[in-house]
């Protein structure tokens, strides 16, 4: 017969080893018959059983800081050339471009957002087929 313990009070912020995911997590609060962690540095909380978790040791402590220090220092990676909420820009020194670009700023100029868009959409085109390596 499985003995019921005295589940173990925790202080927001501790460090807890969550050997389910194998992960540091912080601890947040305790919901029903579990607690809620999140990850050292911020990011989604998990539920994780009480009876499992134990106190991070200090290699893992440092492990999770490392990791969430590395998460923040990530850069953004360069904007999508494709990304569709961009108008597309021409190609230095290519003719085609410059006249569909010409285009649009007069689409622009005329406050004509259907010929602005065309000229997206061909420029776009453009650029996929001539330009492309």
């Amino acid at each position: 017969m499985r003995q019921e313990s005295t589940p173990t009070r925790h202080e927001p912020g501790t460090l807890l080893f969550d050997p389910s995911t194998n992960k540091v997590g912080e601890y947040r609060d305790r919901v029903g018959p579990y607690v809620m962690l999140r990850p050292v540095g911020g990011g989604r909380e998990w539920q994780a059983d009480p009876a499992l978790l134990r106190p991070a040791t200090t290699r893992e402590r440092l492990s999770a800081g490392v990791r969430a220090a590395n998460d923040r220092s990530q850069t953004p990676p360069p904007p999508d050339p494709e990304d569709m909420r961009r108008p597309p820009a021409p190609v230095p020194g290519c003719a085609t471009c410059d006249e569909l670009d010409r285009l649009r700023q007069a689409a622009r100029a005329a406050h004509d957002r259907s010929a602005e868009t065309d000229a997206n959409v061909l420029l776009r085109q453009h650029r996929r087929e001539e330009h492309r390596p």
